[in-house]
């Protein structure tokens, strides 16, 4: 196999090779002066198992053509096969039409990776599960549930934990993070008026004199997170942390979530952080690396994914 990393994640895709003892092969990705990307495979690749990894994280645009282009660049070095490693897939939020006359781009996105020339995908817990069937190649959706729940384990291991979810939509994760754990569950009921703005409505469940852990997917503003902390500190919860899989945290949410009455928030390196972000105090990271790296080499090596969440 052979690993080639894009520009959004650098560090990342060193830890991955270093956990499989793979190098990244050389590959040239520049700029020409009106800002078109070029990309150039420095190394044979003819006949082999390629992993390009690149998250279409900020600048989302940019990443993503990176990636396309990049996909082309292999096809047409006649790589046997073609798979996207992508940890945070960009634009999974807009899954479905909202309204009318609005694009379903999850979809237009899937299209563009696979006409590009991807034999398979490999991503990190996208933000709705049904974007999988909107590619006609192979997609492992992994889920970083293993990596958080060890985590959970290790930094409260007797306390009375309530694991929550920010929203309806999220039940049958923090469900599956409650039963690893053998914790209640509690829901947070809200109405989000507009995008990236939400109004906490109610808190079903008991959270009284429990640590209260906020399980999501995503976090960018911060404010759905913010609003639930809130609402649980109200309602008796001994302390409130927070773990989202994707680090977004656009605008002032790092400001945001520092001035919060959330004690920690953990995110995975499947987005390259900010300095901003690494100073923030009650901001924490976990890798992510060891479990892409063995899924990619179970998926060269025709071995079950399915098995590394049992």
């Amino acid at each position: 196999m052979k690993l080639i990393s894009g520009n959004s994640n650098r560090a990342l895709s060193e830890h991955i090779s270093s956990y499989l003892g793979v190098p990244l092969t050389d590959c040239n990705l520049k700029r020409f002066s009106d800002n078109e990307i070029f990309v150039e495979i420095m190394e044979n690749v003819r006949g082999e198992d390629v992993f390009f990894i690149q998250s279409t994280s900020y600048p989302c645009n940019d990443n993503l053509m990176e990636l396309l282009i990049a996909i082309d660049a292999l096809k047409r070095g006649s790589a046997r096969r073609i798979t996207a490693v992508i940890p945070y897939f960009g634009y999974s939020r807009q899954d479905r039409k909202t309204g009318g006359r609005t694009p379903i781009s999850a979809k237009l996105v899937a299209n563009l990776i696979t006409a590009a020339g991807a034999d398979r995908v490999l991503t990190l817990e996208l933000h709705a599960g049904q974007i999988q069937g909107f590619f006609d190649i192979p997609v492992d959706n992994l889920t970083a549930a293993p990596v958080f729940v060890s985590n959970i384990k290790d930094k409260f291991p007797d306390q009375e934990l309530c694991i929550v979810s920010p929203d309806v939509g999220g039940v049958f994760r923090a469900r599956q993070f409650a039963k690893r754990l053998g914790a209640d569950l509690a829901i947070i009921d809200k109405r989000r008026e507009k995008a990236g703005i939400s109004e906490v409505m109610n808190v079903i469940g008991e959270v009284d004199g429990k640590v209260c852990i906020l399980v999501d997917d995503i976090v960018d503003s911060g404010g759905t997170l913010c609003n639930a902390a809130l609402a649980l500190e109200s309602q008796g919860a001994k302390e409130v942390h927070a773990y989202a899989v994707h680090g977004v945290l656009s605008g002032s949410a790092v400001k945001r979530i520092t001035s919060s009455t959330l004690k920690t928030l953990v995110i995975t390196d499947s987005i390259l952080a900010t300095q901003e972000v690494k100073d923030a105090h009650n901001i924490e990271h976990v890798a992510i690396s060891s479990l892409i790296g063995e899924a990619a080499l179970r998926i060269s090596e025709e071995r079950s994914i399915s098995e590394l969440f049992k």
